[in-house]
Protein backbone atom coordinates (compact mmCIF):
# COMPACT_ATOMS: atom_id res chain seq x y z
CA UNK A 1 0.00 0.00 0.00
CA UNK A 2 1.47 3.52 -0.86
CA UNK A 3 1.16 5.72 2.72
CA UNK A 4 2.37 8.71 1.29
CA UNK A 5 0.59 11.90 2.10
CA UNK A 6 0.33 15.16 1.07
CA UNK A 7 -0.49 17.72 3.09
CA UNK A 8 -1.99 21.10 1.84
CA UNK A 9 -1.92 24.22 4.54
CA UNK A 10 -4.15 26.96 4.38
CA UNK A 11 -2.71 30.44 5.94
CA UNK A 12 -5.55 32.69 6.03
CA UNK A 13 -4.90 36.58 6.24
CA UNK A 14 -5.72 38.37 9.51
CA UNK A 15 -5.40 36.78 13.37
CA UNK A 16 -7.54 33.64 12.04
CA UNK A 17 -5.57 29.90 12.46
CA UNK A 18 -3.98 28.32 9.88
CA UNK A 19 -5.28 25.04 8.68
CA UNK A 20 -3.27 21.59 7.72
CA UNK A 21 -5.02 19.00 5.84
CA UNK A 22 -3.55 15.47 5.25
CA UNK A 23 -4.52 13.20 2.17
CA UNK A 24 -3.41 9.73 1.17
CA UNK A 25 -1.52 8.99 -2.28
CA UNK A 26 -4.68 6.25 -2.18
CA UNK A 27 -7.74 8.28 -1.42
CA UNK A 28 -6.47 11.18 -3.79
CA UNK A 29 -6.85 8.51 -6.78
CA UNK A 30 -9.87 7.42 -5.69
CA UNK A 31 -11.35 10.74 -5.27
CA UNK A 32 -9.97 11.51 -8.66
CA UNK A 33 -11.56 7.89 -10.34
CA UNK A 34 -15.04 9.22 -8.46
CA UNK A 35 -15.10 12.41 -10.50
CA UNK A 36 -14.27 11.05 -13.69
CA UNK A 37 -17.31 8.67 -13.12
CA UNK A 38 -19.25 11.38 -11.99
CA UNK A 39 -18.28 13.62 -15.11
CA UNK A 40 -18.28 10.88 -17.79
CA UNK A 41 -22.12 10.00 -16.09
CA UNK A 42 -23.24 13.60 -16.21
CA UNK A 43 -22.14 14.14 -19.95
CA UNK A 44 -24.00 11.31 -20.65
CA UNK A 45 -27.31 12.50 -19.31
CA UNK A 46 -26.83 16.11 -20.97
CA UNK A 47 -26.02 14.32 -24.36
CA UNK A 48 -29.21 12.24 -23.93
CA UNK A 49 -31.60 14.66 -22.33
CA UNK A 50 -30.95 17.88 -24.37
CA UNK A 51 -32.47 15.97 -27.39
CA UNK A 52 -35.62 15.82 -25.69
CA UNK A 53 -35.21 19.67 -23.90
CA UNK A 54 -35.60 20.57 -27.53
CA UNK A 55 -37.96 18.41 -28.99
CA UNK A 56 -40.15 19.36 -26.12
CA UNK A 57 -39.43 23.23 -26.90
CA UNK A 58 -40.87 22.27 -30.44
CA UNK A 59 -43.90 21.10 -28.68
CA UNK A 60 -46.29 24.65 -28.42
CA UNK A 61 -45.66 25.65 -31.90
CA UNK A 62 -45.86 21.51 -33.62
CA UNK A 63 -49.52 21.80 -31.61
CA UNK A 64 -50.02 24.99 -33.31
CA UNK A 65 -48.95 23.52 -36.88
CA UNK A 66 -51.62 21.06 -35.63
CA UNK A 67 -54.55 23.08 -35.24
CA UNK A 68 -53.74 25.16 -38.52
CA UNK A 69 -53.85 21.79 -40.28
CA UNK A 70 -57.27 20.50 -38.63
CA UNK A 71 -58.82 24.18 -39.58
CA UNK A 72 -57.26 23.57 -43.52
CA UNK A 73 -58.71 20.11 -43.54
CA UNK A 74 -61.87 21.37 -42.24
CA UNK A 75 -61.66 23.70 -45.20
CA UNK A 76 -61.13 21.67 -47.85
CA UNK A 77 -63.42 19.10 -46.49
CA UNK A 78 -66.61 21.93 -47.00
CA UNK A 79 -64.73 22.90 -50.55
CA UNK A 80 -65.19 19.32 -51.23
CA UNK A 81 -68.98 19.01 -50.31
CA UNK A 82 -69.58 22.01 -52.37
CA UNK A 83 -67.79 21.17 -55.12
CA UNK A 84 -69.71 17.81 -55.11
CA UNK A 85 -73.34 19.45 -55.32
CA UNK A 86 -71.76 21.71 -57.88
CA UNK A 87 -71.00 19.19 -60.06
CA UNK A 88 -74.28 17.27 -59.09
CA UNK A 89 -76.26 20.47 -60.29
CA UNK A 90 -73.85 20.36 -63.48
CA UNK A 91 -74.78 16.80 -64.05
CA UNK A 92 -78.18 17.70 -63.76
CA UNK A 93 -77.84 20.70 -66.06
CA UNK A 94 -76.56 18.63 -68.84
CA UNK A 95 -79.21 15.56 -68.49
CA UNK A 96 -81.79 18.35 -69.29
CA UNK A 97 -79.94 19.27 -72.47
CA UNK A 98 -77.90 16.77 -73.23
CA UNK A 99 -74.38 17.25 -74.96
CA UNK A 100 -71.62 15.19 -76.59
CA UNK A 101 -68.29 14.67 -75.11
CA UNK A 102 -65.46 15.95 -77.46
CA UNK A 103 -65.54 14.33 -80.84
CA UNK A 104 -61.36 15.01 -81.03
CA UNK A 105 -59.02 11.65 -81.76
CA UNK A 106 -60.57 8.85 -83.04
CA UNK A 107 -62.78 10.15 -86.64
CA UNK A 108 -66.15 8.15 -86.64
CA UNK A 109 -66.17 5.56 -89.20
CA UNK A 110 -69.50 5.38 -90.96
CA UNK A 111 -70.50 3.76 -94.15
CA UNK A 112 -70.60 6.19 -97.04
CA UNK A 113 -73.92 7.74 -98.79
CA UNK A 114 -74.90 4.78 -100.69
CA UNK A 115 -75.08 1.27 -99.68
CA UNK A 116 -74.80 -2.08 -101.79
CA UNK A 117 -77.48 -3.78 -99.49
CA UNK A 118 -80.72 -1.34 -99.42
CA UNK A 119 -81.85 -3.07 -103.04
CA UNK A 120 -82.11 -6.30 -100.99
CA UNK A 121 -84.54 -5.05 -98.45
CA UNK A 122 -87.40 -3.74 -101.09
CA UNK A 123 -90.77 -5.51 -102.58
CA UNK A 124 -90.29 -8.15 -104.99
CA UNK A 125 -89.31 -7.03 -108.61
CA UNK A 126 -87.81 -3.93 -106.57
CA UNK A 127 -84.29 -2.64 -108.18
CA UNK A 128 -83.83 0.57 -106.63
CA UNK A 129 -85.64 1.44 -103.25
CA UNK A 130 -84.17 3.75 -102.29
CA UNK A 131 -84.44 5.76 -105.49
CA UNK A 132 -87.89 5.07 -104.92
CA UNK A 133 -87.94 7.43 -102.05
CA UNK A 134 -88.68 11.51 -102.21
CA UNK A 135 -86.14 12.52 -100.14
CA UNK A 136 -88.53 14.38 -97.47
CA UNK A 137 -88.31 14.66 -93.52
CA UNK A 138 -91.37 15.29 -92.06
CA UNK A 139 -91.31 13.68 -87.92
CA UNK A 140 -89.29 14.95 -85.43
CA UNK A 141 -86.97 12.30 -84.00
CA UNK A 142 -88.67 12.25 -80.62
CA UNK A 143 -91.78 12.73 -79.48
CA UNK A 144 -90.71 14.67 -76.27
CA UNK A 145 -86.69 16.34 -75.26
CA UNK A 146 -85.54 19.61 -75.24
CA UNK A 147 -83.25 21.64 -77.70
CA UNK A 148 -79.91 23.86 -76.98
CA UNK A 149 -79.70 27.05 -78.87
CA UNK A 150 -76.68 26.53 -79.81
CA UNK A 151 -76.17 25.44 -83.33
CA UNK A 152 -73.66 28.51 -84.19
CA UNK A 153 -71.17 27.59 -81.33
CA UNK A 154 -71.75 23.70 -82.92
CA UNK A 155 -70.92 24.54 -86.02
CA UNK A 156 -67.75 26.81 -85.20
CA UNK A 157 -66.43 23.56 -83.26
CA UNK A 158 -67.45 20.95 -85.77
CA UNK A 159 -69.88 19.73 -84.24
CA UNK A 160 -72.07 19.40 -87.33
CA UNK A 161 -75.28 18.15 -85.83
CA UNK A 162 -77.84 18.97 -83.03
CA UNK A 163 -78.47 17.78 -79.77
CA UNK A 164 -81.70 16.59 -78.53
CA UNK A 165 -81.88 16.29 -74.79
CA UNK A 166 -83.76 13.62 -74.30
CA UNK A 167 -84.32 11.08 -70.91
CA UNK A 168 -82.64 7.95 -71.04
CA UNK A 169 -85.16 5.64 -73.19
CA UNK A 170 -86.75 7.84 -75.10
CA UNK A 171 -88.23 6.39 -78.31
CA UNK A 172 -86.26 7.59 -81.10
CA UNK A 173 -88.14 7.78 -85.01
CA UNK A 174 -87.41 8.03 -88.13
CA UNK A 175 -87.69 11.15 -89.68
CA UNK A 176 -88.64 10.36 -92.88
CA UNK A 177 -89.58 7.17 -95.41
CA UNK A 178 -85.97 5.95 -96.33
CA UNK A 179 -83.84 2.64 -96.23
CA UNK A 180 -81.27 1.55 -93.14
CA UNK A 181 -77.69 2.20 -94.56
CA UNK A 182 -75.71 1.03 -91.60
CA UNK A 183 -77.27 -0.16 -87.77
CA UNK A 184 -74.18 0.02 -85.86
CA UNK A 185 -71.52 1.22 -83.59
CA UNK A 186 -69.16 3.31 -83.85
CA UNK A 187 -66.67 4.86 -80.83
CA UNK A 188 -67.38 8.42 -81.21
CA UNK A 189 -71.07 7.74 -82.35
CA UNK A 190 -72.04 4.84 -79.97
CA UNK A 191 -74.64 3.06 -81.21
CA UNK A 192 -75.94 4.49 -84.22
CA UNK A 193 -79.14 4.16 -87.06
CA UNK A 194 -78.31 5.72 -91.09
CA UNK A 195 -81.16 6.30 -92.63
CA UNK A 196 -80.81 6.97 -96.76
CA UNK A 197 -83.80 8.83 -97.61
CA UNK A 198 -83.34 9.60 -101.52
CA UNK A 199 -82.49 12.13 -103.28
CA UNK A 200 -79.15 12.10 -101.87
CA UNK A 201 -80.55 12.76 -98.20
CA UNK A 202 -79.46 10.85 -95.19
CA UNK A 203 -80.46 11.15 -91.51
CA UNK A 204 -77.85 9.97 -88.38
CA UNK A 205 -79.43 8.81 -85.12
CA UNK A 206 -76.71 8.67 -82.65
CA UNK A 207 -75.53 7.71 -78.98
CA UNK A 208 -78.56 5.02 -78.32
CA UNK A 209 -78.77 2.79 -76.00
CA UNK A 210 -80.61 0.19 -77.98
CA UNK A 211 -81.56 0.17 -82.19
CA UNK A 212 -84.32 -1.79 -83.36
CA UNK A 213 -83.77 -2.04 -87.31
CA UNK A 214 -80.97 -3.92 -89.56
CA UNK A 215 -78.75 -3.14 -92.45
CA UNK A 216 -81.16 -3.32 -95.45
CA UNK A 217 -84.51 -2.81 -93.62
CA UNK A 218 -86.81 -0.31 -95.09
CA UNK A 219 -88.53 2.17 -92.43
CA UNK A 220 -91.55 4.44 -92.69
CA UNK A 221 -91.40 8.11 -91.41
CA UNK A 222 -92.55 7.92 -87.81
CA UNK A 223 -91.39 4.32 -86.99
CA UNK A 224 -89.40 3.76 -83.81
CA UNK A 225 -86.19 2.82 -84.54
CA UNK A 226 -84.03 3.38 -81.56
CA UNK A 227 -84.28 4.35 -77.89
CA UNK A 228 -81.85 7.27 -76.48
CA UNK A 229 -78.88 6.51 -74.30
CA UNK A 230 -75.75 7.65 -73.76
CA UNK A 231 -73.34 5.31 -75.83
CA UNK A 232 -69.94 5.99 -77.00
CA UNK A 233 -68.23 9.82 -76.52
CA UNK A 234 -71.69 11.39 -74.60
CA UNK A 235 -71.58 12.76 -71.14
CA UNK A 236 -75.45 12.36 -70.68
CA UNK A 237 -78.95 10.59 -72.56
CA UNK A 238 -79.51 12.46 -75.32
CA UNK A 239 -79.73 12.32 -79.08
CA UNK A 240 -77.11 13.66 -81.31
CA UNK A 241 -79.27 14.56 -84.55
CA UNK A 242 -77.36 14.87 -88.35
CA UNK A 243 -79.00 15.32 -91.89
CA UNK A 244 -76.79 14.90 -94.61
CA UNK A 245 -77.25 16.63 -97.96
CA UNK A 246 -75.15 14.64 -100.61
CA UNK A 247 -72.89 13.49 -98.28
CA UNK A 248 -72.20 16.68 -97.04
CA UNK A 249 -73.60 17.79 -93.31
CA UNK A 250 -76.14 20.69 -93.40
CA UNK A 251 -78.59 22.17 -90.50
CA UNK A 252 -81.00 19.86 -89.67
CA UNK A 253 -83.05 22.78 -88.90
CA UNK A 254 -83.33 23.90 -91.88
CA UNK A 255 -85.40 20.47 -93.06
CA UNK A 256 -87.59 19.96 -89.68
CA UNK A 257 -88.99 22.61 -87.32
CA UNK A 258 -88.91 21.32 -83.73
CA UNK A 259 -92.53 21.12 -82.75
Amino acid sequence: MDDRQLTFIIVPHGELETRTFHISYRRLKLLLVAAAVLLLVVSVFLALWFPALTQAARVPGLERELAELEKERARVAELAQSLAEVEAQYEKVRQMLGADASVSGEAPTLPPLRSSRPAAAGAAGDTDVVGQLDGRLTIWPVTSGSLPDKRAAASKSGHPAIDIAAPRDTEIRAAGAGVVTAAAEDPAYGRYVLLDHGAGLQTLYAHAARTYVRNGDRVHAGQVIAISGSTGRSTAPHLHFEVRQGGQRVDPLSYLRQP
